[in-house]
């Protein structure tokens, strides 16, 4: 079976120019060439604050870059026509295309209305601090510039469970609205704040049967209009897990198709509310290995003093590999970002062979490390701050291992505090398959490792050009391999 791996193809920090589905366009024969095999591209409706917004403010999901709304017809990232296109162009050169899918929330509501509610403690959602009363709310959505095309539903309060803002008083204040569906959240699996049902702006009542139909109409509609082959859920721990296994197999059950689906349930050190979620879910959807990417980024701030062999443990892909997507960076773990956990530069290149190299994990490799950023943000500090990322040196060339060496039998040497190791044997139907990495978070360092017999007499290299002497297979299979200090070597046949 061959090694597939995903990219994240944007970053927080895109340009609002609407050049991005243009340059997807122009790029999928080079990321297929280069290893890459699905991309997850982002948001594509109209968010709130239109041209300029990244997607994850939900105004009109019916809106892809084609009515005048929110001050603009395109999306950040492009038209409509840009969107098919681009996705179009993608599947042609062998990609397939994930969409991303921001269901738990809405902002930007076209009028408002007077709304019943009960306000509550922000660090326990379930204790109401008033009883209730009403509240000026913006919770209607008309969406006047699309006039009812795709379709007519309105939405309002009763398709709401919370806001946090009272336009009459011009008050902020977490409102957990008393509509007819429920006096109170929604039941969810994650209990921080007591109920984490409520994230951001207004939140979804899906216990609300018309919510759920129009969800259903709309996941058909956007399937139909831009031919997607699968989802990237956002902020799914806010969620009944209910409405996606309901979501979900309507859209396979319709299509007949299987829709590859990955959630964002972001809990870096709490593995066992994310194997929660698989179970109430029923393994229909993967998700992003957080605890990993925690593990990567603790590992990078405490060098030597991290322990590499515990590099793994308690992550998703040791646990349950089959649903796990790993990753070393994404959108939100960007510096300034609200889940700001950037793994450092010296690291990435060991995090990257990590997801890469093994044979567990669906790999996602992020777009400023193929691509680099430049931005500006404000920090928790108000202070401005220029930030540069380079994209990462010889990460084709992981790509490259990956898709025609890292194949067979894996062996594991995760023996020493500061150097770790493993080898795969490759595939008798690869020519050239086979390999062994070697990790260092300290000093030069060297192990003797087994990666075959049918590899004996083989001149390995380093791929990773780090190291410049060759390595000869010994006739039992193994070979003493070796890495620079804070470094990772690829050892593989050399061509």
């Amino acid at each position: 079976m061959e090694n597939f791996t995903m990219l994240q193809f944007f970053e927080w920090y895109y340009p609002a120019d609407g050049s991005l589905w243009q340059h997807f366009k122009n790029e999928s024969q080079r990321l297929k060439s280069i290893g890459i095999d699905s991309v997850w591209i982002p948001p594509a409706h109209k968010g709130m604050e239109g041209a300029d917004s990244s997607g994850y403010d939900s105004y009109d999901l019916y809106d892809l870059g084609e009515f005048d709304q929110k001050g603009s017809v395109r999306t950040k990232y492009g038209t409509k026509q840009e969107l098919i296109d681009a996705i179009a162009t993608a599947k042609e050169a062998g990609l397939q295309v994930y969409c991303d899918v921001v269901l738990n929330h809405m902002g930007g509501a076209d009028e408002t209305e007077m709304v019943p509610v009960k306000e509550v403690t922000p660090e326990n959602r379930n204790e109401f601090v008033s009883d209730t009363f009403e509240i000026e709310a913006y919770t209607k959505f008309t969406f006047p510039g699309r006039g009812g095309k795709y379709s007519q539903f309105v939405w309002d309060f009763q398709c709401f469970s919370g806001v946090d803002y009272n336009a009459s008083s011009e008050q902020n204040a977490i409102y957990s609205i008393q509509n007819q569906y429920g006096d109170g959240w929604q039941d969810v699996l994650d209990l921080e704040n007591g109920n984490y049902d409520y994230l951001m702006l207004s939140d979804i009542e899906f216990r609300n049967p018309h919510v759920r139909q129009e969800l259903r109409n709309w996941g058909e509609w956007f399937v139909e209009t831009v031919n997607c082959d699968g989802f990237r859920l956002d902020a799914i721990k806010h969620m009944d897990p209910a409405f996606f296994n309901e979501w979900l197999d309507h859209l396979r059950g319709k299509f007949q198709k299987e829709f590859y689906t990955v959630g964002e349930y972001w809990a870096p050190y709490d593995l066992g509310s994310m194997l929660a979620y698989i179970e109430a879910t029923e393994k229909r959807v993967s998700l992003f290995d957080a605890p990993l990417q925690a593990n990567f980024f603790r590992a990078s701030k405490e060098n030597e003093h991290y322990d590499l062999r515990t590099i793994l443990d308690d992550t998703l892909v040791q646990t349950m590999p089959e649903l796990a997507v790993t990753l070393v960076e994404n959108h939100d773990t960007q510096p300034l970002q609200s889940l700001e956990q950037t793994v450092e530069g010296w690291f990435r290149p060991i995090a990257y062979a990590i997801i890469l190299l093994r044979e567990a994990g669906y790999p996602c490799i992020f777009y400023t490390d193929l691509y680099g950023s430049k931005y500006t943000d404000v920090g928790n500090d108000e202070q401005e701050h220029d930030i540069t990322l380079e994209k990462l040196d010889r990460l084709e060339t992981l790509l490259y291992v990956r898709k025609n060496i890292a194949y067979g039998p894996q062996h594991e040497y995760f023996d020493e505090i500061n150097c770790i190791g493993w080898t795969r044997e490759g595939d008798e139907s690869r020519d050239i398959s086979g390999c062994a990495v070697m990790i260092s978070n300290h000093e030069n360092a060297s192990k003797k490792m087994y990666v075959g017999q049918q590899h004996a007499g083989k001149t390995f290299v380093d791929y990773m050009g780090n190291i410049g002497e060759a390595v000869v297979i010994g006739e039992d299979g193994n070979a003493e391999f070796s890495v620079n200090g804070r470094s990772v070597s690829v050892w593989a046949v050399q061509q």
